[in-house]
């Protein structure tokens, strides 16, 4: 609360200033405009506060712009032209801003696997077999497919807790980039959510986004700056598709690139093989 209230504040003192300086600065006669009166309700703006959820992040970041987007997508608000046209102007919004804020941009070759302690070899499928594109559409979530790989862990009793290390497994960011979004809150009840806890990561140097999905904790917020490596969360069973029995304990993990605005799947097998693992 004490940062909705510094932003808030922020935004008031702007207000006021400007106010000021339209009644003080002295102007031509006729070029005086009619003059307007400015009413701010303060119990007004104290309810949107307490509107906002406890758990929200109040973030000076156009990083929030992609729920914004993706939460009419999921419930079917968007024609398919408006979500495309409406991800192309974040995305570029979201590129100044980082041009701004001037993070340091990572290459390919500083990439590391995305489980701690764990290789290439843990990937499901043979080579890769595990990534099914069929008629998958990143804005219609009524389409199949599999874009994406599935990365298992030993974990026979499916408490997520590594078999060889009996410690929770590590999720670490492939890439570098922001944080757009982020689930910390499902449970058993929220069986229609597949991927459960999940990030978003934009990677600014490849133009697309890092998808990880069954996460136990997440411990990124959105417009956090991350590199190759960062710590991410846990590895979990949450979703639909990772919490019933008959799934062993995996990262999902998804990669798609920015097309104008369309979001296409890109297949991050090759790179798997290559990129630096963590012990």
């Amino acid at each position: 609360m004490i940062k909705k209230s510094i932003y808030i504040i922020f935004f008031f003192t702007l207000l006021i200033q400007w106010n000021v300086f339209a009644q003080t600065s002295p102007m031509p006669e006729d070029d005086k405009p009619k003059k307007k009166i400015l009413k701010i309700s303060l119990d007004k703006l104290a309810q949107k506060v307490q509107d906002i959820n406890d758990d929200e992040e109040f973030l000076a970041t156009p990083a929030r712009g992609w729920y914004a987007i993706m939460r009419q997508v999921r419930d079917h608000k968007l024609t398919r032209k408006i979500a495309v046209d409406s991800m192309r102007n974040f995305i570029e919004d979201l590129n100044l801003y980082m041009i701004k804020s001037n993070p340091k941009v990572y290459k390919k070759s500083e990439w590391v696997f995305p489980v701690k302690g764990y290789t290439s070899s843990a990937i499901g499928g043979s080579n890769g077999s595990g990534y099914v594109v069929a008629d998958f559409d990143f804005f219609d979530g009524n389409t199949g497919g599999h874009p994406a790989h599935d990365i298992f862990i030993s974990d026979k009793n499916q408490d997520c807790i590594d078999d060889n290390t009996n410690k929770p497994v590590k999720i670490l960011s492939v890439s570098g980039g922001i944080v757009v979004e982020t689930r910390k809150n499902w449970t058993s009840q929220m069986m229609d959510i597949k991927g459960g806890n999940i990030v978003y990561i934009y990677d600014n140097f490849t133009d697309g986004f890092f998808y990880y999905a069954h996460m136990n904790q997440v411990e990124v917020n959105v417009g956090d700056f991350v590199e190759p490596g960062t710590f991410l969360g846990t590895m979990g069973r949450t979703g639909k598709n990772a919490f019933p029995t008959r799934s062993p304990t995996h990262l999902h993990i998804m990669y798609v690139k920015n097309n104008d605005g369309d979001l296409k799947p890109v297949n991050l097998y090759d790179d798997l093989l290559k990129v630096k693992t963590v012990k």
